[in-house]
């Protein structure tokens, strides 16, 4: 950085003042004796504080366009600090993935609480069929072992009946029959009487 006309010394000058004065040198001075691959630096102290400028040597870039060889990056990896630490890759399980399996395996109690039940039921179901043809058949076999001893019993004849009404028998039918129609004349009349009332 050169500085000849006023207003490049005016520049030159605003530049110096920006960094905080080294009292081991003159700042503008020390800009324009600056030399290639040469610069003013100032760093930030552990508070954050800008520390006093100081002259370093800028180390040029080393790079290249293009991909680097396998035998320079074995060399760069081979030289790194961090050697070791990032070559094995892991993959770990994501909170996605452990939220999912919780998810399949709160899914899948549910399904074989389902499923459970469904059997009981379905069990139940046959149990209470089961019970209902067994007591089929239980009816069905005494049904068809009545039958069949009625069909083995010798017939017997009727018993007579005896034609003949007891003084008893008599009584009874006549005082039935008075009071079957003294009962029908008087609902009649009465079902007839509330007819004509309305």
């Amino acid at each position: 950085l050169r500085a000849y006309t006023p207003s490049e010394q005016k520049g030159l000058k605003a530049a110096s003042e920006s960094f905080r004065p080294n009292p081991a040198f003159d700042t503008a001075e020390c800009i324009q004796g600056l030399g290639v691959g040469e610069a003013l630096v100032s760093t930030l102290d552990e508070k954050g504080a800008p520390n006093v400028v100081g002259r370093t040597a800028i180390r040029p870039p080393a790079s290249r366009l293009g991909p680097a060889t396998d035998a320079e990056r074995a060399q760069i990896i081979a030289a790194s600090p961090v050697r070791g630490l990032y070559e094995t890759v892991i993959d770990r399980e994501s909170a996605e993935e452990i939220l999912a399996a919780r998810r399949g395996e709160a899914d899948h109690a549910a399904a074989e609480t389902k499923l459970a039940e469904a059997r009981a039921k379905a069990d139940a179901l046959a149990a209470k069929d089961a019970e209902k043809a067994a007591a089929a058949r239980e009816k069905e076999q005494a049904r068809m072992q009545a039958q069949y001893e009625r069909s083995r019993a010798p017939a017997r004849a009727p018993a007579r009946r005896s034609t003949r009404e007891t003084p008893v028998e008599a009584m009874t039918k006549s005082v039935l029959r008075t009071a079957g129609s003294t009962l029908t004349r008087e609902l009649l009349r009465g079902l007839l009487g509330g007819l004509k009332r309305r």
